[in-house]
């Protein structure tokens, strides 16, 4: 990454790094079994400097949500600057998620398993609810731009539809069923009316 006055790439810090590390660990094995010894390990720093950081096991999973929360804002800004219509949008979400199909295939939509495991730890709903909301909430803004009445009901189906086939593409190992989906998702799209606001 570069500042603004275009200097080297510089090392991600020793925070960056574990967040990284436990956003990776967490992913693929779960809250439950990641431990603050496997986040350092994979961080490749000792495990002491980890409680510098990071008090508890619940202060990294936070770290974790939020890193997801910026990097979708960051996903979701740029669809908006890139595509002018918020069916393209729409279609362009879909699809971006589809790309990582094998990675969801294997251990699932790397949101959605993060929000379930969350949802079942009576501490973290809130953080869970915070994580999902962020699509959602998008979606619902594409929607209403196109002049659709039930935009909160549309964005909520279009989110569930996708998680649903995440779940399914994961259950079944079978990363083909996410770009099946993501093309009917692009035809009931399309189907929609687009209302123009005047």
């Amino acid at each position: 990454m570069t500042d603004s006055a275009g200097s080297a790439r510089r090392t991600p810090g020793k925070r960056e790094r574990l967040v990284a590390a436990a956003r990776e660990t967490i992913y693929q094995q779960g809250i439950e079994k990641t431990t603050l010894a496997d986040i350092a390990a994979a961080a490749g720093v000792p495990l002491g400097n980890v409680y510098y950081y990071f008090k508890t096991k619940q202060d990294i999973v936070a770290a974790v949500v939020q890193s997801h929360v910026v990097e979708a804002r960051a996903m979701l800004a740029a669809l908006d600057e890139t595509y002018d219509s918020p069916r393209d949008r729409l279609k362009a979400l879909f699809g971006a998620l589809t790309r990582q199909a094998d990675l969801i295939a294997r251990y699932g939509c790397p949101h959605g398993t993060l929000c379930l495991e969350l949802d079942k730890r009576a501490d973290d709903h809130g953080l869970a609810a915070r994580l999902m909301r962020e699509p959602v909430d998008w979606a619902q803004r594409q929607f209403a731009a196109m002049g659709c009445p039930d935009a909160d009901a549309l964005a909520v189906e279009v989110i569930a539809r996708y998680q649903g086939a995440a779940l399914l593409s994961s259950t079944f190992r079978d990363p083909a069923l996410m770009t099946r989906e993501a093309a009917r998702v692009a035809t009931w799209l399309d189907a929609l009316p687009f209302v123009r606001k005047i």
